[in-house]
This record gives structure tokens, sequence and C-alpha cells, in this order.
């Protein structure tokens, strides 16, 4: 395969950064789903600043390499000193939205609540990003992504029938059932705010959203077309034209040939066309599946990907991280792009009229304390930051 991440800052037209530009967000800092939701915010133009504490508390890597914070800026502020939540406070009387990630409680104890916050700026979007929400049993206990997404019966669909679930690392509950969710309903209530002035607390809940992911399931469930054990069932590794195969060098392919007409593409380029059991015969599945995979192991993962390039058989090489970007399709859309000597990911999605772009590197604890203090006007903010 050929092509490399697009270098640069992506292809925003001047003076435009992306749809949400003229949107000022306060982002307390924590890790996961709040610094991811807070990134998609400032990959979509907003101007967002991150308040850091003294002494760290992100993820444990260099901050340098922290992409969950590109396109932000930093300021440091301690809480639990006696100007903290003032200077806080000042940044909320001027923002549009603010995104805190703490248990239940804490920031009403900090001084940082939804009253308080209201009580300086009635029009705040107050977003909050718990893994299970507000209220409830667990409401106070500590969690994380593997547990959110196991009570809410979408960890059990996924894996092998005869083995433990499979994690899907925390891209199902932290990032799709919490930052994706919370942006969208930080969206619709900075949208309701602006038509009536009025702001309000927005409960993101992992919990909530990864269930709300499986909805489509929950009807097939509902209407018998979906059996309540993963590997069983169409979607989930159950049937044979829709999962992964080994190849002959230990790599594997991805095969997604649901409907009768790429499926038959799929056997004639794979060369099973006469001796594969009718697809319909769920009798025959497992023969089918021993059919496929000795198949695949015949050649390797490159050269599969030959046989199979431009056609609608609907199968794709499994790639790696390090691999992905490099894909002839990821290259020519600039899916990748290089910012700050980092390969990642570009922002998603494209608008038309407002482009997007990586515009800054990963924000420094800090770095941006006098910047931010300048162009927010909020000179107590300098005060006791140590810059």
């Amino acid at each position: 395969m050929t092509g490399t991440a697009a270098k640069g800052q992506g292809t925003a037209a001047e003076g435009q950064n992306g749809p949400l530009s003229g949107v000022r967000v306060v982002e307390l800092a924590g890790i996961g789903p709040g610094p991811f939701a807070a990134m998609l915010l400032a990959d979509l133009g907003a101007d967002v600043v991150r308040v850091d504490r003294p002494g760290g508390g992100g993820l444990a890597i260099d901050p340098a390499y922290d992409i969950t914070n590109r396109n932000k800026r930093s300021v440091l502020v301690d809480l639990k000193s006696p100007e903290g939540p003032a200077q806080v406070l000042d940044l909320v009387e001027r923002a549009d939205i603010l995104i805190e990630g703490y248990r239940p409680g804490v920031a009403e104890r900090l001084g940082v609540g939804p009253e308080e916050c209201h009580a300086r700026n009635s029009r705040l979007v107050y977003g909050r990003m718990t893994g299970w929400g507000q209220e409830g049993p667990l409401a106070q206990s500590a969690g994380h992504d593997i547990g959110y997404i196991a009570i809410t019966g979408t960890l059990g669909m996924i894996g092998r029938p005869d083995e433990a679930p499979a994690i899907p690392a925390n891209l199902v509950g932290d990032f799709a059932g919490g930052s994706l969710y919370l942006v969208v309903g930080l969206l619709a209530a900075l949208q309701h705010a602006r038509g009536s002035g009025e702001g309000q607390v927005v409960d993101a809940a992992i919990v909530d959203g990864a269930a709300h992911l499986a909805s489509m399931i929950h009807g097939m469930l509902a209407a018998g077309g979906w059996q309540d054990r993963r590997g069983s069932n169409l979607l989930d590794g159950g049937c044979p034209f829709y999962g992964n195969y080994e190849t002959a060098d230990g790599g594997h392919m991805a095969v997604g040939a649901l409907e009768q007409q790429f499926y038959d593409e799929f056997v004639t380029l794979l060369g099973i066309a006469e001796q594969a059991p009718p697809r319909g015969d769920l009798a025959a599945w497992g023969e089918l599946r021993d059919t496929i995979a000795a198949a695949f192991k015949t050649r390797t993962r490159e050269e599969w990907t030959a046989v199979f390039a431009g056609t609608d058989a609907c199968v794709a090489p499994v790639l790696s991280l390090r691999e992905a970007p490099a894909h002839p399709h990821l290259a020519a859309r600039a899916t990748f792009v290089e910012h700050s000597g980092i390969t990642q990911p570009a922002p998603a999605p494209r608008f038309s009229a407002t482009p997007v772009s990586v515009r800054r590197g990963p924000a420094r604890p800090g770095a941006d304390t006098a910047e931010v203090a300048a162009d927010w006007d909020v000179p107590r903010l300098t005060e006791g930051d140590g810059s």
C-alpha cells in the first residue's frame, strides 16, 4: 500500500476555524470522554480553554502527545485554593459551554456547580460527563468503560460465543456512548440557549449512551430477528460471510458480503463458488465458515487485498493503527494528518462552507494562561498561577 498522512494544519479557509468559531468552552480537566468531547468541539472551531490543576492529572503520557488536547488552550487554576473558584467563574461568565467530568456533587463542593455557574451566566450550557449518571444506585461509585458497557448488554454482544466477551478498547463506552452523546447534548442545548436565553444542565451518562447505541439491536430482538447470545447473529460474527479470517501470513481479512450480489462476487473471487454450501442453509454455516477460512489461508493478506481491490465483494484488510494512515483510500482523503510531529486522525466530519483543521498541537498545562486572560478579559486568572 502507498500513501502517507497529510502534513500541515488542514485546508481551513483563511479566517475560518470551523462551524463553531466564536463559541467559547470551559473544560474542567479530566481524563477520557470529557477531554475527547472538548477536543471535538475544538476541532469544530470552538475556543476551548482547558482548566488544568497544578500537578497535572491527565493521561500518564507526555502532554505533548495527548491529542485529545489539540486545538485547545490551557490555564492553571487550583480549584481548592481560595481564589480558584472565582477564577473559573470569571471564565464561565464569558463562556457558552462548560464541561466537567467529576463524580456527582464534586463540582458543587468546589464552588463551580451549576447553581454557582448559572448565577454568573444564565445562558450557560453546563455539560456533565459521567459513567453512571447524576443519580441512581451507582452514581457515587467508581467505574470505567468496561463496567458501563457490561451492564447495558453492549459488551455481552461482542466476541465469539465460546469465549469471554471481546473488549473494544474504550471506544464503545467512553467515546461513543459518552463523548459523542455529550457533544450532541451540548449543541442541542446551545441551540436552545441561543433561542431562549435559557441555559441548562446536560447529564451525559455513558450507560445511557451505550444502551442507546444498541437501539436497532433491541428492535431486532423484540421482533425475533436477534438471538440474545453473542456470535449467533448476522452482525456479530455468527454469520460466516460477515467476519474476520486469518491469512497465510498471520494477517486477517474482514468480510462483510451480506447482500446476495456482493456475496456472489466474494465467493467467486475467493475461488469457492463451486464447493461452498448454500448460504441460506443455516445448518451449513459451520461448513461454509470452514470453507472460507481454508481458502483465506492459502494466500497472504496483501495478496488477498490485491484480489479484492476495486470490487464489490465487501472485503478489506484488517490494518493496525500504524498501518492505517498509509491505506490508499485514507491517504487520498487525508483521513489522517501530521501535526506537531504526530500522525493523528483528522477532524471529522467535513464541512463545505466552514472547513475544520488541526490548528494547534496538544495544549501544555498552563502554557496559555496569560494569553487567555487577555483574550477573555479575565485579569484575575493570572493571580497565583505561577506564570
